[in-house]
This record gives structure tokens, C-alpha cells and sequence, in this order.
């Protein structure tokens, strides 16, 4: 798996936002980079379901065997949608960051001008 999917968009505290054509939301995680750095992953916090996050301010955390780590909203925008299958397997981030380890989905997004192309994100990370 790239360090980096080209498809994706980036921010500087390392979550990944997709855009999903087909129903306008974006789905948000943590890269391939912050789940390595992190280490085993055993907990994460999600923001519910109706919060309206705001880009850049924290909504949730993940926790593992060496530190807890806050996650930033990418973008701004309304939960509508959260990955359960994390209460009962966190580890999905360390194996699958960009697929099964996704975090929340957001509607209504407004979409701040720093998100970094997969190239701008592989510079910062190397």
C-alpha cells in the first residue's frame, strides 16, 4: 500500500480525508505515517454521530501501547456516520489505515485551502 494514495487529501497532523463521489461526504482517518508512528492502536475515540466539527479543532483521540494522540477534523462539516467496527477492533487502523480503518464520515463539508495532495504530504513525512 503507498505511503500516501494519490486519491486521497491530506493535513499536517496526518489524517487523510476521501471524497465519496457517489454520495458527496468524505471519509476521514489517520494516515499510514501517524498509525506507524503510533504503534499497536488498542482505542479510539469517534465524535458522534450529529457533531459539527470544525477543521483543525480536536474531535476525537486514538490511543495505543505507547501514547494517546488527538484527532484533528480536516475539514469542517456534520457527522453522519462513524466506523463501529473500531470500538471492538482499533487495530484495523494499523492494518488497514486508508481502507477498514477509517474513522467518521462528514456532510455539508466546507474544505479549508491547506489539505496537502499526496505529494505535498509525502514531502512533510519524509
Amino acid at each position: 500500500m503507498s505511503l500516501a494514495p494519490d486519491n486521497l487529501r491530506y493535513t499536517q497532523e496526518h489524517e487523510w480525508v476521501e471524497t465519496i463521489q457517489a454520495t458527496g461526504r468524505v471519509r476521514v482517518g489517520i494516515t499510514d505515517f501517524a498509525q506507524s508512528a503510533l504503534g499497536d492502536i488498542v482505542y479510539v475515540q469517534l465524535p458522534n454521530i450529529g457533531d459539527q466539527l470544525v477543521a483543525g479543532k480536536v474531535c476525537g483521540e486514538v490511543e495505543s501501547t505507547k501514547s494517546v494522540s488527538e484527532i484533528y477534523a480536516p475539514v469542517s462539516g456534520v457527522v453522519v456516520a462513524i466506523n463501529s467496527g473500531l470500538s471492538t477492533a482499533p487495530e484495523s487502523v494499523n492494518s488497514w489505515p486508508y481502507a477498514q480503518g477509517w474513522m467518521f464520515e462528514l456532510e455539508n463539508v466546507q474544505e479549508p485551502n491547506t489539505l496537502l495532495d499526496a505529494k505535498e504530504y509525502q514531502a512533510l513525512t519524509a
